[in-house]
């Protein structure tokens, strides 16, 4: 059996990229595919990218029970089939479960032995330069993605292990090791919650 890893962080702290990373060095970790009723966009492989299905199916799936957590994202839906998950395990593989903290909360009541992990910036200085970096939104915009930031921040301690993506390969090592069991050969977590979640 493989193991079921939840990765969780604010907008613009890295967490996509780590997890692309990781199953990109690790042969046996995979990303688990969604099911939602969003379009396919071009490029976009049904079973490979996502579960594509209509409003329908998908409000079927969730009166039996089928998603381990549901979500809807503008307009559109989005789960994580318990199905899906089980059959990867199965097979050995450990699994990248890449959603929010509400959705972390929900997997984990229903299946304890997930290890979650959240990813926090080194600063808020450092998040706020990720945020801007695109150069094409206006101070709202980016304050509000700051407030919504801090927001998810907010529920970090929830979950099982911390990891500052401050250096993009030392933090990739410190996934990888509580992906394998080891957390205690992971950094320790030094920056300053309290300061990071300050309004």
């Amino acid at each position: 059996m493989g193991n079921l890893l939840i990765l969780s962080a604010a907008s613009g702290t890295g967490k996509t990229s780590l997890a692309h990373a990781l199953i990109e060095s690790e042969p046996d970790v995979v990303f688990s595919v969604s099911h939602t009723t969003r379009a396919p966009r071009p490029g976009e492989v049904h079973g490979r990218h996502y579960y594509f299905v209509s409003p329908e199916e998908f409000e079927a799936m969730v009166a039996r029970g089928d998603f381990l957590e549901h979500a809807q994202v503008f307009g559109n839906r989005y789960g994580t089939s318990r199905q899906e998950i089980e059959q990867r395990l199965a097979q050995g593989k450990s699994v990248i479960l890449d959603i929010d903290w509400q959705g972390a909360r929900a997997v984990k009541r229903q299946l304890p032995e997930a290890v979650s992990v959240f990813i926090l910036p080194p600063s808020r200085e450092a998040l706020l330069e990720r945020l801007t970096r695109r150069g094409q939104d206006d101070p709202e915009v980016i304050a509000r993605r700051m407030s919504v930031a801090v927001d998810e921040m907010a529920h970090c301690r929830e979950f099982d292990h911390l990891v500052v993506n401050d250096d993009f390969q030392a933090a990739l090592a410190d996934i990888r090791a509580i992906l394998r069991g080891r957390p205690e050969d992971a950094r320790p977590v030094w920056v300053d919650i309290d300061r990071l979640l300050a309004p």
